[in-house]
């Protein structure tokens, strides 16, 4: 009888410098285009081991072709006689190539020859191939990316020809930094100022190095997403709020800045680690709780209570442009369900005379709009406050009903803002 063969199986050769990045890229793309994960949510896992450049450049890449997927795929399939398989091995290596060589500015040799690796056993030769016939063509990409063809639709029939241009226009354009301001004293130099307590500053600004980041004079959050705790208002200094759903925790930040006595809660005790280390810097107090509030409930109910619900967070596509291609109706509906179940238990936590804020980063009509006839009915208790424009920032108008509605193309010429959709109600 043979013995047993005591052989390994062969193992892969170490990859050459430069590819270790790229398959981080590869497993991102996978990851949110295959199996429906975040970006953030896949990094760890697919930039394991990475030196902290290349999972920068990793995370880089595969944003970058996110961004762009609909334009990448139109060249790759230009240069093919049959179409590639959208899940083939051999269009994402192309995808992360292309997107190399023609956007992020990385040489042709270096783009293709780090990326070759990625397909061993597969076809090699269909990708050098396809790559040298687009380069030598000089191939580029449009200035403004088209949006998926699902999510072009969908918000056509949603909001119209122009805010799905402007959403094109939005992807193209890296967004810019805002801070939130702890006092009226704080300024920034440098900054433009949309709205009180508010600084904004040219993309890619380094946070850390800014002066007042060690003194806790601001913190980072999208101008839109300060709108719902500019809804609550100032604080008595002894009037409680809850936050609901409040990592990574910039409403808490400004309630607490605001006078109000905070009891921040989400269910993830991993993002509230970034609330504590900023109460911790900015000097400022909140309670936090971890728990699940479809389960929690307050011991007493509070004056006011904004509720920032789990959503798609399609309205943050400018910077998580992984929502463009894994959110699918199915996770509308199902968010929006989830919605109602925490709105409902949210109105029992406001005092008589309260205010309930609610907010979604979402730009789907069944996460914002759908919301308000339903509650009302249910809570007759409830009545809609209409914001005011002098609680909005310049530019913003309320909707007919008062309630608030940020979309793509809104402050464009400033820079624009991140998709929201925000109500305000009163516990009579």
């Amino acid at each position: 009888m043979a013995r047993p063969s005591t052989r390994r199986p062969a193992e892969r050769e170490p990859d050459a410098p430069g590819v270790p990045a790229r398959r981080a890229a590869l497993k991102l793309l996978d990851a949110v285009l295959r199996r429906g994960l975040a970006l953030e949510q896949a990094l760890d896992s697919a930039a394991q081991g990475l030196a902290p450049n290349d999972r920068g450049l990793a995370h880089a890449i595969a944003a970058e072709a996110l961004r762009r997927l609909p334009d990448l795929d139109a060249l790759i399939d230009s240069a093919t006689r049959q179409r590639l398989p959208d899940d083939a091995k051999a269009r994402f290596a192309l995808r992360i190539a292309l997107v190399q060589a023609i956007a992020l500015g990385t040489p042709g040799h270096a783009a293709i020859s780090t990326v070759l690796p990625l397909v061993d056993g597969g076809p090699r030769k269909l990708v050098h191939g396809v790559f040298g016939t687009l380069m030598r063509g000089n191939a580029t990409l449009p200035d403004v990316p088209m949006l998926p063809d699902p999510v072009a639709l969908r918000w056509q029939a949603l909001w119209g020809d122009a805010v799905v241009q402007a959403a094109c226009e939005a992807i193209a354009t890296p967004p810019p930094l805002d801070l939130s301001l702890k006092t009226d004293g704080v300024t920034v130099e440098g900054a433009a100022s949309l709205a009180p307590r508010h600084a904004r500053l040219e993309p890619g600004t380094s946070v850390p190095d800014l002066p007042g980041f060690a003194e806790g004079d601001w913190w980072v959050q999208d101008l839109a997403a300060s709108i719902p705790a500019r809804l609550i208002g100032a604080g008595t200094g002894t009037g409680t709020a809850l936050d609901l759903c409040a990592a990574p925790g910039g409403k808490t930040l400004q309630l607490a800045a605001a006078g109000w006595q905070v009891t921040a809660v989400d269910v993830a005790e991993n993002r509230l680690a970034r609330l504590r280390e900023n109460l911790e810097r900015t000097g400022l107090s909140a309670q936090i709780v971890t728990a699940d509030l479809l389960t929690w409930s307050p011991a007493a109910p509070a004056d006011a209570v904004l509720l920032d619900a789990p959503c798609s967070a399609t309205g943050i596509f400018r910077r998580h442009p992984d929502v463009l291609h894994r959110v699918r109706p199915s996770l509308v509906t199902e968010m929006a369900e989830l919605q109602a179940k925490l709105l409902d238990r949210a109105a029992a936590w406001v005092k008589p005379g309260g205010t309930l804020v609610f907010a979604t980063c979402s730009l789907e009509q069944k996460e914002g709009e759908a919301h308000l006839a339903p509650f009302l009915a249910a809570h007759p208790e409830f009545e809609l406050v209409p914001a005011t424009a002098e609680e909005l920032p310049a530019g913003i108008a309320p909707r007919e009903d008062g309630s608030v509605r940020v979309l793509p193309g809104m402050l464009a010429d400033q820079g624009g803002l991140d998709g929201f959709f925000i109500a305000r109600f009163r516990r009579r």
